[in-house]
């Protein structure tokens, strides 16, 4: 946060350097980032490819176009990280038409449609050469570099170490949405729309559009899917990530060090939990989801952009120096907001909420609402209506009106002091997911609460996150997203406001590197106070997790309040103080969260993939039988298995099994089928009866009591080629042998391919 108290000041123009010092930043955070891929198993002739697929698959096209659409340039940055975004976008095309039409592996081609044009036409070349960029700081662009490195390493130790591309043991644990979501990118591979793996020829109603990314990865850049999924995505999508929050930041804002600013509270400083890593209370901003949900970074890489749109139409910042986006800005707009329909279904909703946010505030205040906002809100909703009816049909995914259900788990059921309890328990949410946007309350302070557009476009998206999440409940605590979308937004808002508290300061170089390392310390010392005495839960009460944190807000507010009272005495001994005490102030809170990542890299290490999350185990030898069966079969040959059930309580199957369609990237018959559309939300959770049981009847003889009939339905009437059979889950039939041709065997594991 203190990279917002350094660098060139307000209206100065930074020194152009040499070209060496210029691209030092970024080769630097690649260097890293590849160090990381390299020394956790990736191979490096797969790094190449995956590297050459992004320049050449997706950078080079995307910002040939976005060139093609903003009216004048900003800086290459800004140029080469909404491109890229623009190149996802354009990706989804290109994967929509190759693999509708049945030609996936040609898919490499798509990149031509878009330069062939910008090389044969005239007035469009001028967009392979650009000039009069703005340049960009030097501290900035190390500061972001330091961002970009920091939250890679934290990837490699709570991601990226504990899960190998391919089990090495019997004994490999892995998050169970992981091999769920890497079945979705496999049938994406060969499936346009991609149907539920888990059950053949079942509909996905789904936000699918991430994995489509995935797929479309492996297939141009030719690296096995797993890699793709296991190592370079969620590392490639982080980092891009963290750069769009940057350039968004300062496009928005008009001022560099909001948005480097920005992309530090996103991707550096982590909740407020105190819990050593282990459990998240109301979930989390950018830790254990960016990898334990891809599509949410994925979403975030086009959401970023997109609010840079809304804003150019709401209206920019006051005294702005970057150059208006134009009348491409609409179709930018468009096109991000088209994909974030299928990216995730929590982006739209937060963006609309943001501009109906707006467009109330104005017509209150102004008595008006501009013709462009009103534009601007009529194609968001058309955009959530093109979701809800033609992606989601309209199927709820188990999203139901239910007030304050993330936070009733922590409130007891009866009691007179029960509204007590339900404000204690709205401050932690406040304090665990939302500490990090006190720069927000700080803007609206210096500010009077008079508010640009802009700001209060981004104080909408902010408050209409969190709002949709207390008034909706899932099954699955997936209301969080909405969360996480508002996130997107407020980091911008909270960055805005720190930097203009900082200008009231009026530090000096020297006390700006006093604060800086100020800030440093102090989240060093929370980070070691929290390693050496971890805060553990208490059980017994409704409230019990709570405490922690609680008890942590009290004891630091105690202290703010100390210095707050002993301030008056610090300025007369240090007169450089005075005036100051807002910057410090903030500038503690802000950080207070730092622990954050380093707690739960470090809980990674104890406790595989996160200590609170629902682990299932990952046999090797399963995830080899299923990648001999992907090396060996058709895209569209069909599996059936004999394993359906995480585990078998009292009878009942959790049926949660994603190991084969994940690992052999095909669809199967019946495996699990607790994600379905049409199953979640529905009485019994993860063990409610699968809804066909003729079909699973039928599959099941297969493993229990094969006959020559029952083979033959399976395969006309179903389409089944493959029987892959666990044999620690029911006992080989003797009789498959002389029915079904056995192609692979290992301790473990038979794969039969019918006749």
């Amino acid at each position: 946060m203190t990279a917002l108290a350094t660098g060139t000041p307000p209206g100065v123009a930074p020194t152009r350097r040499p070209v060496a010092l210029r691209v030092a930043p970024p080769l630097a955070g690649y260097a890293v980032v590849a160090a990381v891929l390299l020394v956790t198993g990736t191979p490096a002739l797969d790094l190449a490819r995956f590297t050459g697929y992004a320049l050449f698959g997706v950078l080079l096209p995307g910002t040939l176009v976005y060139r093609a659409l903003r009216a004048r340039p900003h800086t290459l940055v800004e140029d080469l990280a909404v491109g890229a975004a623009v190149g996802l976008v354009l990706e989804l095309a290109g994967w929509a038409v190759f693999t509708g039409l049945g030609v996936p592996h040609l898919l490499w081609l798509w990149p031509l449609a878009v330069v062939t044009p910008f090389v044969a036409v005239p007035r469009l070349r001028r967009h392979w050469r650009v000039t009069g960029y703005t340049p960009v700081p030097a501290g900035w662009a190390w500061s972001l570099t330091a961002v970009v490195a920091g939250f890679t390493w934290y990837l490699a130790e709570s991601f990226l170490r504990p899960n190998p591309v391919l089990p090495t043991s019997e004994g490999q644990a892995q998050y169970i949405d992981l091999a769920f979501q890497l079945s979705l990118a496999g049938a994406a591979t060969h499936q346009m729309p991609p149907e539920v793996p888990q059950v053949a020829g079942e509909p996905l109603h789904y936000h699918w559009f991430g994995f489509a990314h995935l797929a479309a990865a492996s297939l141009v850049s030719g690296v096995d899917l797993p890699t793709v999924f296991f190592r370079l995505a969620v590392p490639a999508l982080c980092a891009l990530a963290a750069v769009l929050v940057a350039v968004v930041g300062w496009r928005v804002s008009g001022r560099a060090y909001v948005g480097v600013g920005a992309a530090a509270l996103m991707f550096t400083v982590g909740e407020f939990g105190y819990e050593n890593g282990v459990r998240q209370l109301f979930g989390t901003q950018a830790t254990f989801i960016v990898w334990g949900s891809p599509s949410m970074t994925y979403s975030w890489v086009l959401l970023l952009p997109l609010v840079a749109a809304l804003a150019d139409v709401v209206g920019r910042a006051r005294g702005s120096a970057v150059p208006p986006l134009g009348r491409g800005g609409w179709v930018l707009a468009t096109l991000f907001l088209v994909a974030s329909t299928g990216a995730k279904a929590s982006s739209v909703p937060v963006a609309l909420g943001a501009l109906g946010f707006t467009a109330l505030v104005l017509l209150v205040t102004r008595r008006r609402v501009p013709r462009p906002l009103l534009g601007a809100i009529g194609l968001t909703l058309a955009a959530q209506l093109f979701a809800t009816a033609v992606l989601f049909r309209f199927v709820s995914h188990g999203v139901t009106v239910d007030p304050f259900s993330g936070l009733r788990p922590y409130v007891p059921s009866s009691g007179s002091v029960t509204a007590l309890f339900w404000v204690a328990v709205t401050v932690a949410f406040l304090l665990n997911l939302q500490l990090r946007l006190a720069g927000v309350l700080a803007l609206v302070g210096v500010r009077r609460g008079r508010l640009e557009p802009v700001q209060l476009l981004l104080l909408g998206g902010a408050l209409a996150g969190p709002a949709i999440y207390l008034l909706v409940g899932h099954p699955g605590s997936s209301n969080q997203y909405f969360v996480r979308a508002g996130f997107a937004f407020g980091v911008v808002l909270s960055a805005w406001g720190y930097a203009e508290v900082l200008d009231r300061a009026a530090l000096s170089p020297r006390a700006r590197v006093a604060l800086a390392a100020g800030a440093a310390g102090l989240a060093l010392l929370f980070t070691v106070i929290q390693l050496r005495h971890p805060a553990t839960a208490e059980a017994g009460t409704a409230y019990g997790p709570v405490l922690p944190l609680l008890r942590w807000a009290v004891a630091l507010a105690v202290v703010a309040t100390v210095l707050g009272l002993l301030w008056p005495a610090l300025v007369g001994g240090w007169p450089a103080l005075a005036g100051r005490g807002a910057a410090v102030l903030l500038t503690g809170v802000l950080v207070a969260g730092a622990p954050g990542l380093v707690l739960d890299a470090a809980a990674a290490r104890r406790f595989p993939n996160g200590g609170a999350y629902a682990v299932v185990p990952m046999p090797a030898s399963r995830v080899e039988a299923a990648r001999w069966v992907h090396r060996h079969s058709a895209p569209d040959d069909v599996l059936a298995t004999n394993v359906h059930c995480r585990v078998v309580t009292d009878g009942w199957c959790d049926a949660r099994s994603f190991w084969l369609s994940g690992y052999a990237g095909r669809a199967v018959l019946v495996e699990g089928w607790s994600f379905a559309p049409r199953m979640v939300g529905r009485p019994g959770g993860a063990y409610a009866p699968f809804w066909d049981p003729e079909r699973l009847d039928a599959n099941d003889a297969a493993f229990t009591a094969p006959t020559a009939a029952g083979l033959t339905n399976l395969r006309d009437r179903y389409g089944v080629r493959w029987l892959v059979l666990d044999r620690a889950v029911t006992p080989e039939p003797s009789a498959l042998a002389d029915l079904a041709d056995e192609r692979f065997r290992n301790d473990r594991m038979s794969v039969y391919r019918l006749r």
